[in-house]
């Protein structure tokens, strides 16, 4: 039986090495481009097949010290950073594109405020609940969501506070913690 002097196991960007002596072994668990991957964490928030949304000149911008993506543009502009508990925050530009191209998994995940609304809303003010006129099903805890006016244009995007069941029932408290409006960013 060989003895077991040592045995080193580390990790360098997307591969897991294990060493075994003078042998060293690669093992590569999840061999998935960065496409594939933002694909299914977007499948996986958002509903799927919104996916199928992204176009092909969608980029990518990779750590330089991990090597794991930070952020991917469509068309050059950013639609979203990658965070490291796997959600997705989104910018109002991909929000706009996952809305307008996704047939209609995407609008679960939005919430429309009343028209009274609108202006505080999109200068980056909270939606509050007595505000919502309509929010989607897949509007859960924590999740990231698009706030869409009567005109099909999206407005903020932040993260909700409530659920969808509650947004429509309660009608006091903050419903959506905007953390991006439509205008309060500069371009």
């Amino acid at each position: 039986m060989p003895s077991l002097d040592y045995i080193v196991v580390g990790c360098n960007c997307h591969y897991i090495y294990v060493a075994y002596k003078t042998a060293t072994f690669y093992l590569n668990p999840l061999p998935i481009d960065a496409r594939e991957k933002v694909c299914r964490h977007i499948d996986a928030l958002f509903g799927v097949g919104v996916s199928e949304a992204l176009p092909a000149d969608v980029s990518f911008e990779f750590s330089k010290r991990t090597g794991r993506i930070k952020n991917f543009s469509i068309g050059g502009r950013l639609a979203g950073t990658l965070r490291t508990d796997g959600g997705i925050a989104l910018t109002i530009a991909g929000a706009q594109h996952f809305f307008d191209n996704s047939r209609r998994q995407f609008r679960e995940s939005c919430v429309a405020p009343v028209q009274e609304a609108v202006p505080f809303v999109s200068g980056g003010r909270s939606l509050f609940c007595r505000h919502v006129e309509w929010c989607g099903s897949n509007v859960q805890v924590g999740s990231d969501v698009a706030v869409v006016d009567d005109r099909s244009r999206v407005i903020a995007v932040g993260v909700a506070i409530l659920p969808s069941d509650l947004m429509k029932w309660y009608s006091r408290g903050v419903a959506v913690k905007i953390r991006e409006g439509l205008k309060g960013r500069m371009e």
